[in-house]
C-alpha cells in the first residue's frame, strides 16, 4: 500500500493489510470507528511514529494532556487543524 487512496480504500475491507505498521493499523482501526483497538496497537510502543499516533488518539479521545505528553514523545507539538486533517497527515507521513 503506498497512497493514501489505497489506504481509504482498504478501509472497506474487514480488516488491515498484515503488511502495515502497528502505527498504521492504529490509524486503520481509528477510521473503523474502533479507538480502544487502535490505541491497542500503539499503546506499548516508543518510536516517534507510533508516539505521534498515539498522542493523535488521545487528542481524539479529548485526553489534551494525555495527547501532550504524548506529543513530546513524539517531537511534536499538537496541531491547531482537525482531526481528519492530522489522521491524513499521518497516514501519508507513515507511507
Amino acid at each position: 500500500m503506498k497512497t493514501l487512496i489505497e489506504f481509504k480504500t482498504s478501509l472497506q475491507t474487514p480488516h488491515p493489510a498484515e503488511q502495515l505498521s502497528p502505527a498504521l493499523k492504529a490509524l486503520w482501526y481509528d477510521a473503523k470507528g474502533d479507538w480502544h483497538r487502535a490505541h491497542a496497537q500503539v499503546d506499548h510502543l516508543s518510536y516517534h511514529e507510533s508516539a505521534w499516533v498515539h498522542a493523535y488518539l488521545h487528542r481524539k479521545e479529548g485526553d489534551i494532556g494525555n495527547a501532550d505528553y504524548w506529543y513530546r514523545r513524539a517531537g511534536k507539538n499538537r496541531p491547531d487543524s482537525s482531526l481528519d486533517e492530522e489522521w491524513e497527515q499521518l497516514v501519508l507521513q507513515l507511507l
